[in-house]
Parts: structure tokens; sequence; C-alpha cells
């Protein structure tokens, strides 16, 4: 870890630029009112609009509505054309369960498919607060069934099928894999988390050094979308809402990308030691000179490419015989 004289971290210069263009967005003393959620939605899509752009052209892009038990969920499909019937990877996009969507993760899921040459099949959960803890969950779940049982129809290959997430949409992503053990069902071929949401603990060391509001997700924002995915508090001691809580024995691989000035910096690791503890195949990787959500700068940082490219390769690398049931 490098720092400055004035203690901060030394940020690679285009994740500085990027980070710099996320604080300028955020909600602060300059609102006369504190900006309601549809205006926090809106200006965060607004923001994203030119990082979601430019990026690897898909063969082919399905927007979809998956039927399933628990209701409709909108998925999108990013086929790259490298095989006719892809293995899947299922994204989860980030942005504290309150926020953000397919669109403003769009060219992190279709950099994911032209790395992988897997399919990368966005889902668009329900938001907190209106969808509260679990619904995010349960939808997620239930859309990976949809994709499971439609796949031959989708031109896909879901016996081999992983899930991906950052941010809250690791938290899920791990939470979805825990259900699906939990419950008997097929379970991932593999896990790529970035910078996840495992457990609320304020007093981490990180949360003292990141989250005063220097770097683009504060303490205080991470209060504020806890509120709005688990209002009460003691519920946010369930195995789904913090994995750190789980028993985390019998995941699949799973490799975790980890930026290095982040509030969520000390739970990412305590994770990646929980999982090697617990028997998991396990790889994390501490992206120097990064912050939260630094995987959305790919269209001017060489190191959200670089995380990008080293998440996919390692997915690829797996061997078949960790990629999941067959049909």
């Amino acid at each position: 870890m490098t720092t400055s004289p004035s203690g901060r971290v030394v940020l690679d210069p285009d994740i500085d630029r990027f980070a710099a263009a996320l604080l300028a967005a955020a909600p602060g003393p300059g609102d006369a009112a504190p900006p309601t959620i549809a205006e926090q939605r809106r200006r965060a899509s607004l923001l994203r609009r030119p990082w979601a752009a430019g990026g690897p052209v898909m063969r082919r892009r399905l927007d979809r509505v998956a039927e399933t038990a628990v209701g409709p969920v909108a998925i999108r499909i990013h086929d790259p054309g490298r095989a006719e019937r892809p293995p899947v990877l299922v994204y989860l996009h980030g942005g504290g369960w309150t926020l953000l969507d397919l669109d403003t993760h769009d060219r992190v899921m279709r950099d994911l498919a032209a790395r992988s040459g897997w399919a990368v099949v966005g889902v668009d959960y329900p938001l907190a607060p209106e969808s509260p803890f679990p619904a995010a969950i349960e939808h997620s779940a239930a859309a990976i069934d949809w994709l499971r049982a439609e796949a031959p129809s989708l031109g896909l290959d879901a016996a081999r099928l992983a899930i991906a997430g950052d941010s809250a949409g690791a938290n899920l992503a791990l939470a979805v894999a825990l259900k699906l053990r939990d419950e008997g069902r097929p379970a991932p071929a593999a896990l790529i988390l970035a910078y996840g949401v495992y457990d609320c603990d304020f007093t981490r060391p990180s949360y003292r050094r990141f989250g005063g509001g220097d770097y683009p997700l504060s303490a205080e924002r991470m209060a504020f979308l806890w509120s709005n995915y688990v209002a009460d508090p003691a519920d946010r001691r369930s195995p789904l809402a913090t994995p750190l809580n789980a028993d985390l024995a019998g995941l699949p691989p799973t490799r975790l990308i980890i930026a290095e000035a982040d509030v969520l910096h000390d739970e990412n690791v305590a994770l990646a030691a929980r999982l090697r503890a617990a028997g998991n195949a396990s790889q994390a990787v501490v992206y120097l000179g990064t912050t939260h959500a630094f995987l959305e700068a790919l269209e001017i940082a060489a190191v959200s490419r670089r995380a990008i490219a080293d998440a996919a390769a390692w997915l690829v690398s797996l061997p078949a015989s960790s990629r999941g049931p067959a049909d």
C-alpha cells in the first residue's frame, strides 16, 4: 500500500479520475434536501452512462422476462458468439441493493463475456427499499431456475452455470449460492465476487480508514444502504444477509476481486480466509490503487481491464469436473 504524505492511498491515476467523478455526483452538503431514492437512481444512472458505453460487440443481445415462481424477472443475455451453446455466467449488479441496473453494468457484463467466451446473463432483481431482504435473493435464485429450464430454447449450456456480482451484487451472488446449497438445488460451477458486502461491521479498520467521504463509498453511505435493504439490525445477522455469519462449507470455486482503498476491504479479506478455512477452492486478489466500483472504469483504466481479464481466465481454466452438474 502506497500512501501520500496526507495518509491517503495513492490511487491508480485512471481510477483516481473515475473516483472523482463518482464523488462529484454523490449526495452531499450541496443538496438543499436529501434527494429522493428516485432522484438518486436517476443521477446514478446518468453518471454511469458514459462508463457503460463502448467495449466489445456481442453476437447477440437478448432481453427477456423470466416468468418465475416469485414473479417476473427481467434478464439480459450477452452472447459473445464463441460457442454454439455457451456456458452461462449469471451477473448480479452492484448498487447497494438500492441503485443501478442492467444498463449501468452493461459494459462490465459484455467485457466478461468477450474475455471468457461465456454468455453473461444479467438479472434485474427488485431493488430496496421497495423490495427489501430477501426479495433480491429469491428473485435471483428463481431466475437461475428459469435459465436452467429454458437454456435449450435460448441456445445456452446451463449445465455449466456460474454466478458473479459486484458490491451488493457479490453479496447476493454468495447468498444465492448458499440458498441453493441449503435447499439441495443444483450448485453453481463457480463464483466471481468483486468488492462485496459480507457483513455490516462498521468497526473494521477499513471503515475507519476509507469511510470518511474521501473515497467513492463512505461509511455513512453504507449505513444508508443497509437501512434500505435490511431495516431491522437484528435481521442483519441472517447468514443470507451477512454471509460471513454463514457456514461456508461446500461452496464452489470462488474468485475474489478486492479493492485496496475501500471500506469493504477488510470483510473481503476475512471472507477469503473463511472460504479457505472451510475447505473451498478460492483465489483472492487485491488490486492496488483501486477503489470501490473500479470495474466500472473499464473505458479508461487498465487495472479494471486486467481484473476482468484475470477473472475470465480463471473461470475458463476451471476443470470440467468443477463446472456444475450435467443435464
